[in-house]
């Protein structure tokens, strides 16, 4: 890829292995978070495009793709993974231009990750157990039952814009291990590096129709149009709880199934027997990496009351320590919002923090960045103050914020932890080894840390609970969804 700002990306559909402009000739801007300026044109996908992508999804099922053994399959996704690998650099430019994140975060997370994806799942696919039982039969005879995963058949994968090449692998790497292909609308902020796997489907040599992309918007465009399609057996979102209840509708009608990680505003749960070191490093992490632009980040945040005071002042300490700056600075540690329309919607809520009455500790406004002032700016910042009925701790913001406050009891931090209609993640601070076993089961989400944070091992459970989400993925869990349980009954 070109190596300058300065020079425009085109972002075309990648259908049936061709990349292609559709038929409308309708674009729209691809713009950077960091300047504000325009970096790319993006073709935008409607009817005939998604109709086009489905249909070749479909034809690759039963291609050479569908007659592919699956330790062919696996080793064809090694091969993506190492192709990826080798255009690393061409991947981070593209995935920083997108999103505006540091360099040192995405060559560390989002890159090597949204490689390992293929791996993972090329491996792990190999070693699933299925069941098997021998049945008697009245004339003694006996019968064996087996069962044998099949392909789902066509995933429409709609991705999300703040880890858009992670992200979208880790939907797309079970989806085709599992012999299934896919349909891909990635975010319209972040088409870059969907776009550029194409690339490396045809260089690995990946069957024609098994990868395909679509761009465009929601109603009235891509999205809707994906989502909406017969042609769609199955569909996995990752993104706001509100356009997942969208999306849950749309697959009803012919009773599609669905995977969701929406929503959340995780708390994080702070005991005074913490490492106090520890738990101000996480929770820095959890409430201010990529912009807190995170599902998992930590927007509440409870302590006990002993430490409560000197937990604020370190986090005050380590929030005014963040260095804003472009992608490429090898000093940056925070980046922009993904865009001056997400600005806004922060901005709103640290005006409204300040009408309902918190005490802002450090930040709540635009810093000053001088010849990036025409990006998606704003301080990190941290509240204290609040009763849990504000909007502000009750509505996900998704930036780089949190509200600290105290608490006296295990349950009644368990209670307001709770005290929420989402239930992604939490994250508990102590020493006490009882305690963090009997806190973790009691709160209600689908994943609990305790003593860190986004430490992930890919063959466990991910996903929320209540509005935070539909099903899981990951291990053996995604490839229930991924793929079809068949039974296999022989009478002997």
């Amino acid at each position: 890829m070109p190596d300058t700002l300065n020079t425009l990306r085109e972002a075309c559909h990648f259908i049936n292995g061709v990349y292609t402009v559709g038929t409308s000739g309708r674009t729209f801007d691809d713009i950077s978070p960091v300047t504000g300026r325009k970096i790319g044109i993006v073709h935008e996908a409607l009817k005939p495009e998604v109709d086009a992508a489905v249909a070749a999804a479909r034809a690759a099922l039963h291609g050479p793709w569908g007659k592919m053994t699956q330790a062919e399959r696996s080793d064809m996704l090694h091969a993506v993974a190492d192709e990826i690998n080798r255009r690393f650099d061409d991947f981070l430019e593209a995935e920083c231009l997108d999103t505006g994140k540091p360099r040192s975060l995405a060559s560390h997370i989002d890159i090597p990750r949204g490689a390992a994806n293929f791996k993972v799942f090329a491996d792990l696919v190999k070693n699933v157990p299925t069941e098997s039982f021998m049945l008697d039969t009245p004339d003694g005879t006996g019968a064996l039952n087996y069962g044998v995963r099949k392909p789902k058949g066509v995933i429409a994968v709609i991705s999300p814009w703040n880890l858009p090449l992670l992200l979208m692998t880790w939907k797309v790497g079970p989806a085709l291990a599992s012999g299934n292909t896919v349909v891909v609308k990635p975010s319209e902020e972040t088409p870059l590096t969907t776009t550029l796997l194409g690339e490396v489907m045809n260089a690995v040599g990946v069957p024609k129709g098994v990868y395909n992309v679509v761009h465009g918007f929601g109603p009235d465009s891509a999205g809707a149009y994906l989502t909406e399609h017969p042609g769609v057996d199955a569909i996995t979102f990752t993104g706001e709880t509100q356009t997942g209840e969208v999306i849950t509708r749309a697959a009803a009608k012919g009773l599609r199934q669905v995977s969701m990680e929406c929503g959340g505003k995780n708390a994080g749960i702070v005991f005074a027997d913490c490492d106090i070191d520890k738990a101000v490093e996480g929770t820095m992490r959890s409430a201010f990496a990529n912009c807190g632009q995170v599902c998992f980040g930590t927007e509440r945040v409870y302590v006990e009351r002993p430490i409560f005071e000197e937990f604020v002042a370190r986090m005050k300490a380590g929030a005014e320590g963040l260095k804003l700056g472009a992608p490429e600075a090898a000093d940056t540690t925070m980046g922009p919002l993904i865009s001056n329309g997400h600005k806004e919607k922060v901005l709103s809520y640290y005006k409204l923090a300040e009408e309902e009455g918190a005490t802002i500790v450090t930040g709540g406004g635009s810093p000053d960045m001088g010849e990036l002032n025409g990006g998606a700016w704003v301080q990190p910042t941290i509240w204290t103050g609040l009763t849990d009925d504000a909007r502000v701790i009750r509505e996900e913001i998704f930036g780089p914020c949190c509200h600290i406050a105290p608490f006296d009891s295990e349950d009644e931090v368990i209670a307001r932890a709770n005290d929420t209609k989402y239930g992604l993640v939490t994250a508990i601070w102590t020493e006490d080894l009882s305690r963090a076993h009997r806190v973790a089961r009691q709160i209600d989400v689908g994943i609990v840390w305790v003593n860190s944070w986004f430490l992930r091992d890919l063959r466990t459970a991910f996903g929320g609970a209540k509005a935070s989400g539909i099903g899981r993925e990951g291990g053996v869990h995604g490839l229930e969804f991924y793929s079809e349980l068949s039974n296999v009954c022989v009478k002997l």
